[in-house]
């Protein structure tokens, strides 16, 4: 009995944590230099000179007109490309 007990909460454990990593991209986001392994979330945009963005991920990264990825989409980035998003603030990658 404790050893099915034990093989059934080592189960339910595997099946709890797998679904995080599922979800993250896979490769390199490069904002300003700064590479960001298998990134997930929003990411911000600098204040002052246009970024540029390379995308070495296996997701498109969605440019946001606002902070904290708020307001409009106004552009994608898929895999493999770099773009300048002038006047944009934030970046998000699923």
């Amino acid at each position: 009995m404790t050893r099915v007990l034990g093989t059934c909460v080592a189960v339910a454990t595997l099946a709890l944590a797998a679904p995080g990593n599922a979800y993250a991209a896979r490769g390199l986001l490069v904002i300003d230099g700064v590479a960001h392994d298998d990134p997930s979330g929003c990411f911000p945009l600098g204040d002052f000179l246009p970024p540029v963005v390379s995308n070495h991920t296996d997701a498109i990264a969605e440019v946001h007109s606002g902070p904290d990825c708020t307001g409009q989409v106004t552009w994608l980035i898929y895999p493999g490309e770099t773009y300048r998003p002038n006047g944009s603030r934030s970046v998000f990658v699923l």
